[in-house]
């Protein structure tokens, strides 16, 4: 099965640190406005999600979003969720961290992108 965001080792190892010490999180991918194009992590229920929110999957058993409008830029491509050092985005539960979330992509394949598209 192709999935539309998956996570590193290392960012997996952050997301159960995050689960130890906030309880259940989601992401949302950020679209760029005061933090850039980062992961954002949050306790479940404090972001609320709307209408034209979209759910990518789950990384650590822990659900992904992104609003539709950015994912019609990024749907050609896999999300991958990984951990690097230093303090992360300010509205993020990671900002305080030694590490945080960053994402980066690879373009799917025209097989992979055939069978991504009717997953949503």
């Amino acid at each position: 099965m192709v999935e539309r965001v998956v996570a590193t080792e290392d960012a997996l190892t952050l997301i159960e640190h995050m689960k130890s010490i906030y309880g259940p999180i989601m992401f949302y991918q950020s679209a760029g406005c005061c933090d850039g194009s980062a992961p954002m992590c949050y306790r479940e229920g404090d972001f609320i999600l709307g209408a034209s929110d979209i759910y990518l999957g789950s990384i650590g058993n822990v659900p992904f979003y992104m609003h539709r409008s950015q994912y019609d830029y990024w749907k050609h491509t896999q999300l991958i969720i990984d951990a690097v050092e230093g303090r992360g985005a300010t509205f993020s539960l990671d900002s305080i961290e030694e590490k945080h979330f960053i994402t980066n992509s690879r373009v799917f394949t025209n097989e992979e992108y055939e069978k991504v598209k009717k997953l949503l």
